[in-house]
């Protein structure tokens, strides 16, 4: 007899010591709703053909418990799946259009999703956000091509589907994405009062603060305990005919002033292939952010969202304490997020 899902995921929360918040029950129990307890009867009904939903889209603020949750029914689907950071899942369309130009839009878009449907019938998308414009133009057509070969998405996200794109340029063209995810998606909200990064029990281990000689001590010390005996080299990626040379790589264990990751013109691309040469990765020297450096933080933003995507643990150096970092207008929403993953990312638990 399959194990109903309340059931597995107890069970997960109890191996992996998490506290089961009644909040996230309440998801388990709006997938039960259309799952008849078990997985596989889920997907084969929420996202069968006849059934007009295509999405389930999973939103609320940072720290949760959203992406706990749909990791673990991931993780528990048995089917041909991809789990993709929505950066990289454009740059893969963008470089396949290129490989294509000649051919128009419309044929683009409809031999990519073929590609796509020979890959996975369900993809999940964590912390969907969208910043640019020219990925913002494109969705709409795009997503409602996978829609049509019933290629069903998961998706985690700070923000309701029709506040996505929120004061972007150009919104009008973003607008159709917006009317085909409401429509295909079975949309909720997750509230939790507490962001569960920031429980007691998380003490931060790895993020060391202020810029101080003592602090400076402690982080060259513990540098110099991981890449004990491990052989130092500079290393150099291209990305597409751009030079990006990493001066500290010890085997892959690396060292970066944040000044070198997001003070040049790099973005999600970049981030993605220096990454892949990453088995732990420690930034020096994260400002405050506001106005003036607003471009330095976006790129931060997206460098840890990556981070947190590939699962790569980080040591970090700053001024202040996590609490008393300060942001740009613009940015104040997605950097709670940051922040949040950064508690996650430097404590002891998760390390």
């Amino acid at each position: 007899m399959v194990k109903s899902l309340e059931i597995q995921f107890n069970k997960f929360c109890n191996n992996n010591n998490l506290e089961i918040n009644n909040f996230q029950v309440e998801v388990i129990k709006k997938l039960k709703i259309y799952s008849r307890n078990n997985f596989k009867s889920f997907f084969s009904k929420i996202f069968s053909k006849e059934y007009r939903f295509k999405s389930f889209y999973l939103f609320g603020d940072v720290g949760v418990g959203k992406t706990m949750i749909l990791n673990f029914f991931f993780e528990n689907l048995k089917i041909r799946k991809l789990r993709l950071h929505f950066n990289e899942f454009m740059i893969n369309f963008h470089d396949f259009a290129h490989a294509k130009k000649g051919l128009q839009e419309e044929n683009i878009i409809n031999l990519f999703v073929k590609d796509l449907k020979n890959k996975a019938i369900l993809i999940y998308f964590d912390e969907f956000q969208v910043t640019n414009i020219v990925d913002a133009m494109i969705l709409g057509k795009l997503f409602d091509q996978i829609f049509k070969e019933n290629i069903k998405i998961i998706v985690t996200s700070n923000t309701k589907i029709s506040d996505l794109y929120k004061d972007g340029l150009q919104r009008d063209q973003f607008k159709p994405f917006i009317e085909i995810m409401k429509k295909k998606s079975i949309e909720f909200e997750l509230k939790i009062e507490d962001d569960y990064r920031k429980n007691n029990n998380n003490q931060k281990q790895l993020y060391f603060y202020p810029l101080n000689q003592e602090t400076n001590f402690k982080i060259n010390k513990f540098f110099r305990t991981i890449t004990k005996d491990k052989k130092h080299s500079s290393l150099t990626i291209n990305i597409k005919g751009r030079d990006f040379k990493i001066e500290n790589f010890y085997e892959g264990i690396v060292r970066f002033n944040f000044h070198e990751l997001c003070d040049q013109n790099i973005g999600a691309e970049d981030y993605l292939e220096i990454i892949k040469n990453c088995k732990f990765i420690v930034i020096d020297q994260i400002p405050q952010f506001n106005d003036n450096n607003s471009n330095q933080q976006k790129r931060l933003i997206i460098l840890l969202d990556i981070i947190y995507d590939k699962n790569i643990p980080i040591a970090v150096t700053a001024n202040q304490n996590l609490d008393e970092f300060t942001s740009s207008r613009l940015l104040e929403k997605p950097f709670k997020r940051t922040i949040s993953r950064l508690y996650e990312l430097t404590s002891k638990k998760n390390n």
